[in-house]
């Protein structure tokens, strides 16, 4: 792609650390590389589809450092809705792909950068592909679970606030000697419970992949308490079924649904099936929001500047991606066919299982063999 040509970003779905340093890579690149315009577009695909159009251009000069110590997305972001099938007041369906079309095409765009997760990609590839429009994607997600990367944005950050809760709960359950239940997201892969449960010195680490009874965490925490040992420290992603199968939901105002509430419901029951007063917490959007770690910093610059380079060589229908500690990319259509989930053979399990730490299901424990010199 030639000088002269316009692009833009947006970030879609949840917020994250890390989301503001992509925008500030890619616009860095795109200026200094190829004297690019660069637009972004506010609050996701909805900047593209209302009337006024809503969007900032971004100059490389204003993208300065600050934008890399920021939380959230200075550009807004969406979770809600699917443009492709966006449900009307009056109960009916409307797709705002035409108007998508005719944003891009106003605002002269020649290719859309979109950070997010495998449902923010799927739905804005099939809008660019509608509209003829170029799209390179980088993922970002607290939950790490966007295939074809070992990392996205906002992982790295999320496991760090984890961890450091963890390390708090340590020091008051012991003083109180009780067990604490440190609830975190993730959705349904359970990465942020067991990169921060390992990392946090937990005894119990429950992610939805692993099946588990409540008998076996009862038993575990009695071993620990065996040892001499006053406190247990659990840590329980948030998709976790109870024992019955279902999922642990809250209902929102309007009817929303969301996990929720799988610590309380270990809770009461751990309390009185291993005698030891248990309180649970639940971590929340404080895994999301906050200052980038300097990892999620040094991600977002690779990926944003790499995004560009890919606009440039019209590399369409990829995704940049983070594997085996260098920077490349992948077709989406390998990306959006669900969420990544923790093997049960996943190295984190290998190792927790190691550590003697209880994770639920079976794993073996990990051999590293050495080859001959």
């Amino acid at each position: 792609m030639s000088v002269n040509r316009a692009i833009g970003i947006m970030t879609s779905g949840g917020d994250c650390a890390g989301l503001n340093a992509v925008v500030r890579a890619v616009a860095c690149a795109a200026h200094e590389q190829y004297g690019w315009k660069v637009y972004g577009i506010l609050d996701g695909t909805s900047g593209l589809i209302t009337r006024p159009l809503r969007y900032v251009e971004l100059g490389g000069s204003a993208m300065d450092s600050s934008c890399l110590r920021s939380g959230g997305t200075f550009l807004g972001t969406t979770s809600k809705g699917d443009p492709l099938q966006f449900p009307m007041p009056d109960g009916s369906y409307r797709d705002f792909s035409p108007e998508f079309a005719e944003g891009a095409k106003m605002l002269g765009l020649d290719a859309v950068v979109v950070v997010g997760g495998d449902g923010s990609m799927r739905i804005t590839s099939e809008l660019c592909r509608r509209a003829g429009l170029g799209m390179v994607g980088i993922p970002k997600t607290i939950d790490n679970d966007v295939h074809g990367t070992d990392y996205a944005v906002g992982f790295a950050t999320a496991v760090d606030v984890a961890t450091e809760a963890l390390d708090r709960l340590h020091s008051t359950a012991a003083s109180h000697h009780r067990a604490m239940i440190l609830e975190v997201m993730g959705r349904d892969a359970g990465y942020i419970a067991m990169t921060a449960g390992i990392a946090g010195g937990a005894d119990i680490i429950l992610v939805p992949e692993l099946p588990y009874t409540l008998e076996e965490v009862s038993h575990k925490i009695r071993a620990v308490l065996d040892t001499g040992r006053s406190h247990v420290v659990i840590v329980v992603a948030e998709g976790v079924r109870r024992e019955d199968g279902q999922s642990a939901v809250i209902t929102y105002s309007g009817g929303e649904k969301r996990y929720g509430g799988i610590g309380h419901y270990l809770a009461d029951r751990i309390a009185g099936m291993a005698g030891i007063e248990t309180r649970p917490i639940v971590l929340g959007h404080l895994q999301r929001g906050g200052i980038p770690s300097a990892r999620d910093r040094l991600i977002a610059s690779a990926f944003g500047t790499a995004a560009v380079d890919l606009v440039a060589e019209g590399a369409w229908g990829r995704m940049v991606a983070w594997k085996s500690g260098t920077v490349t990319s992948v077709p989406l259509e390998d990306v959006t066919t669900g969420a990544r989930l923790l093997a049960a053979d996943d190295v984190l399990v290998c190792t927790a299982k190691a550590l003697g730490i209880y994770t639920g299901g079976s794993a073996p424990f990990l051999k590293v063999s050495s080859a001959a010199s």
